[in-house]
């Protein structure tokens, strides 16, 4: 039994009135009456509450898998057998890694009503949440007591990549279906390199792919017609260095990264290309070959779940031999890594060019909107000034490093961390579509 704020109210106003009666002695007597009134209240509210008829039942639904960095919505679903209207706080007992401490629904729920209350949490790290206990605190009309009810409805969910992600951007057969997703549309340069089919011509054909042998046998216009060319191998290379562990909006460059890279795994199955998956610091840790496999999506999202950042440098003199072994064919490789500095750059520059000669390398940089926000704001001290200008600079680092990769004929994308899932599905269709894999 608990006893709320309204019941201490009550019980200091009758201090009070007895205070009056020590002046006054006819305070005294209305002191004793109001006395006896709460004691009465208290009793009834007491039995109310406490009557074996008052039953709840209580369920906590979620999804089987939660995405990381996304809203994802938790129902309670409570029905009450009571015979009296209760007001409720309920208190769900949320996972540790959510660092909520004030979390609370109040509601009022009515003798035999169902009620269906929704709530959303944005998970920022990767692994088991568990969700605890749920507990009800029941208040009746009267509101002078509080009794708790505790229901043992603990539940495991583990966070994975942002699934919600890869539903949100997957690709269907034709391109215009992902418009509305903000997925801008190629305009098509030529032909691709696997041939479809014969049609016979419509008016938008290209007369360069008029076929005149079947034109001249049917005595009808014909059209050689052209698709993307598939099973082509896509990669993602994940540098995990602790320049990775960089944090924008609760999340860090390495789930940014994780995140986009099970998006173009999706996509590229979509397209009917092979997806790998390759990620190294000081050394290469994790390494799934490129297939179109049915459980190929399924290795790569659960090797994701389980990549963690490292406290070393990135090296990239191990992982240049290690990918040449694995990759014997031409290949479209994206990059996730972070580049502090021009300095930071150079230094792996010869391992990158090697990879970009014998494949197609995307280098993914990260554009720092923190940095940006703050040397565009006014700043007044002189101490700020010199802030402002350190910020600047490295601002604009991340544009020469842009401009360096340009130099050297390596595709980039310059990126904010938020943006990137959706800018590298639009590199990726641009890529194909102009056959450069």
């Amino acid at each position: 039994m608990y006893l709320p704020s309204r019941f201490f109210y009550l019980l200091g106003g009758i201090i009070f009135i007895f205070v009056l009666g020590f002046v006054w002695p006819v305070f005294l007597a209305i002191g004793q009456t109001t006395l006896l009134a709460l004691a009465a209240t208290l009793i009834v509210d007491v039995l109310l509450l406490y009557n074996k008829s008052l039953k709840l039942r209580c369920v906590r639904i979620t999804s089987r898998l939660m995405s990381l960095g996304n809203e994802n919505e938790v129902k309670l679903r409570i029905a009450s057998a009571a015979g009296i209207p209760l007001i409720i706080d309920a208190v769900d007992e949320l996972p540790y890694q959510l660092q909520q401490r004030d979390f609370r629904l109040k509601f009022m729920i009515n003798p035999g009503e169902r009620k269906l209350l929704v709530y959303h949490v944005r998970p920022l790290v990767r692994g088991v949440y568990n969700f605890g206990r749920l507990h009800l605190f029941l208040s009746s009309a009267i509101g002078l007591i509080q009794r708790r009810l505790s229901f043992e409805i603990q539940q495991d969910i583990a966070v994975y990549p942002s699934i919600m992600d890869m539903k949100k951007y997957e690709l269907r057969s034709a391109m215009s279906a992902t418009a509305n997703f903000g997925i801008k549309k190629i305009r098509r340069i030529g032909h691709s390199y696997e041939f479809e089919q014969i049609k016979e011509y419509t008016r938008g054909d290209d007369y360069k792919s008029m076929n005149w042998k079947a034109t001249s046998r049917i005595n009808k216009l014909m059209v050689n017609s052209y698709t993307d060319e598939k099973a082509q191998q896509v990669y993602c290379l994940i540098d995990k260095s602790r320049y990775m562990k960089m944090p924008f909006n609760g999340l860090s460059l390495l789930d940014y990264s994780i995140n986009s890279s099970l998006v173009i795994a999706n996509t590229s199955l979509q397209k009917q290309d092979k997806a790998g998956l390759i990620t190294f610091s000081d050394r290469v840790e994790s390494m799934i070959r490129a297939d179109r496999n049915r459980n190929q999506l399924k290795l790569i999202l659960e090797t994701l779940y389980k990549e963690e950042e490292s406290m070393l440098d990135a090296n990239y003199e191990k992982m240049y031999p290690a990918l040449q072994r694995t990759l014997r064919s031409r290949s479209l490789i994206f990059l996730f890594t972070n580049f502090e500095s021009v300095h930071s750059l150079e230094r792996v520059l010869p391992a990158l060019r090697k990879i970009n000669k014998s494949h197609l390398l995307v280098v993914i940089v990260f554009e720092n909107k923190e940095l940006i926000e703050y040397y565009n704001a006014e700043k007044k001290s002189l101490k700020d000034i010199y802030y402002k200008t350190i910020a600047h600079k490295l601002a604009a680092d991340r544009e020469q490093i842009a401009n360096e990769l340009r130099h050297y004929g390596i595709q980039y994308i310059f990126t904010r961390p938020e943006h990137l899932s959706i800018n590298a599905i639009n590199k990726y269709l641009e890529l194909k579509s102009r056959g450069m894999i």
